[in-house]
């Protein structure tokens, strides 16, 4: 019987989601606490790779249990008391047996945080960048990323993808006191994608590139003409969308996303 794995993690102490040789991952760690607990080997599928240091509010894996789990919140519980301390689990969810935790997600969203003040006690989430920025500017140069599906300016080199085509349906930033948040929601996203638009965004921010500039750079398909990616540990994936059709008839609903 399949389950759907909703979880947070903080991910300073891994070299991303994706089980590796040698280095700690996220997956590792969930796979280790969950075989334990079920007495059984049992593998997890991720919704998608995060890079290493990137952090997740909202995550979701699915994993296929030999026999149907008869409490799943008393196995949410026991895994958090197995689990270190930077990776929370808050529900466990039977899916129809075919659902899959990667391909069946029809939007993903990822928030990055910029804080223009020192704070010791955030940063381990937030770049915090002291310059002053225009965020007026900076949403008016996201505001183009819709209008485009290409973003080789924005692609990792080397990182193989049959294609760097992505429907992007919402990218804009806020502002909460000191604190800059840049939301972007999309179908798909390339690796280190958003660390290069948001890197972008703050040249713009800060005068190096105008808006129209920003444009002509997303229009370009050149990773060259993009600036560098801004720090990991500013970026949350923060949610995964699915269909209804994912869920059992009897348990059908929306994943709680907190």
């Amino acid at each position: 019987m399949r389950y759907f794995m909703e979880l947070r993690y903080r991910g300073a102490a891994y070299y991303g989601w994706q089980r590796q040789n040698d280095v700690p991952s996220v997956q590792q760690s969930v796979e280790k606490a969950l075989s334990t607990l079920l007495r059984t080997p049992t593998e997890i599928v991720g919704a998608g790779r995060t890079d290493t240091g990137v952090n997740a509010s909202y995550y979701v894996a699915h994993f296929d249990a030999v026999a149907p789990i008869d409490d799943c919140a008393r196995l949410t519980y026991k895994l958090n008391l197995v689990l270190p301390d930077d990776i929370a689990v808050f529900g466990i969810t039977p899916v129809a047996d075919g659902a899959h935790a990667r391909f069946d997600a029809v939007r993903r969203e990822y928030s990055y945080y910029v804080e223009q003040r020192k704070n010791p006690f955030t940063r381990d989430g937030s770049w915090q960048y002291y310059v002053p920025l225009d965020m007026d500017e900076m949403n008016r140069a996201a505001s183009c990323l819709m209008r485009y599906d290409d973003f080789t300016s924005f692609a990792k080199l080397n990182s193989n993808n049959k294609t760097n085509i992505c429907h992007i349906y919402r990218a804009e930033w806020s502002r909460s006191g000191d604190i800059l948040c840049f939301r972007i929601c999309a179908d798909r996203f390339l690796r280190n994608m958003v660390r290069a638009i948001v890197g972008t965004l703050v040249d713009v921010g800060r005068g190096r590139y105008t808006a129209g500039q920003f444009e002509q750079i997303v229009a370009a398909r050149d990773l060259s003409r993009s600036s560098g990616g801004a720090p990991a540990q500013g970026l949350f994936l923060s949610d995964v969308v699915y269909p209804d059709s994912v869920f059992r008839s009897e348990t059908k609903h929306i994943l709680y996303n907190l």
